[in-house]
């Protein structure tokens, strides 16, 4: 893991984002979509720029649920996730105290508006992840993430294809999710520098 965790490291240093498709080990990504189709209570996701969280589906239609050490799949997600946390403070020092993550699902028609992870003058999410889900997705599904540069021009679009990883520093890249065309899976994810 110490290679992927350096190829992520240098893409932030010199892009500030990367997408990694066939990302983490096969057991464990079978392990995560077996456990997507255990979860059944969802929640609405909520906008917030403070400590108030409200749902606007005009804004967001996302569900979530968030994830916690299980002893199973969940926790080796967020194993790999600890190992990159620790690997990205001892090579870019940057501090990060937590990572906090959730299964989102975009039924049909779901989407959510152009956004940033991070509010201005705000020191909480540092490096977002967000990992895919969805067998046998193809183009026409829709429910691709579109990422902007600071600018807010165009820069990338990522289908949501199983098992491809995307990183990228929460404060730099605006973002976006079409409109899903069949129901998909992913997890988001902050690395923190806040108190949890």
């Amino acid at each position: 893991m110490e290679t992927f965790y350096e190829k992520i490291t240098d893409a932030l240093v010199n892009d500030g984002y990367i997408v990694i498709e066939d990302a983490l080990p096969l057991t464990l990504n079978q392990q995560l979509l077996a456990k997507i189709a255990t979860l059944s209570s969802y929640k609405q996701a909520g906008i917030s720029n403070s400590s108030a969280v409200h749902v606007d589906n005009s804004r967001r239609r996302d569900k979530i649920y968030w994830l916690d050490a299980d002893g199973g799949a969940m926790s080796g997600f967020l194993e790999f996730a600890e190992g990159l946390k620790n690997y990205l403070n001892r090579s870019l020092f940057l501090g990060l105290s937590y990572y906090e993550a959730h299964f989102a699902k975009y039924e049909v028609g779901d989407f959510y508006e152009k956004h940033l992870d991070a509010f201005k003058n705000s020191t909480n999410r540092v490096v977002t992840t967000v990992y895919y889900l969805n067998d046998s997705w193809n183009e026409c599904d829709g429910g691709e993430l579109v990422i902007y540069d600071e600018k807010g021009d165009f820069l990338k679009k990522v289908v949501p294809k199983n098992n491809t990883l995307v990183v990228f520093l929460s404060e730099k890249f605006p973002h976006e999710v079409l409109s899903a065309q069949k129901t998909r899976h992913s997890i988001a994810g902050w690395f923190r520098v806040d108190k949890k």
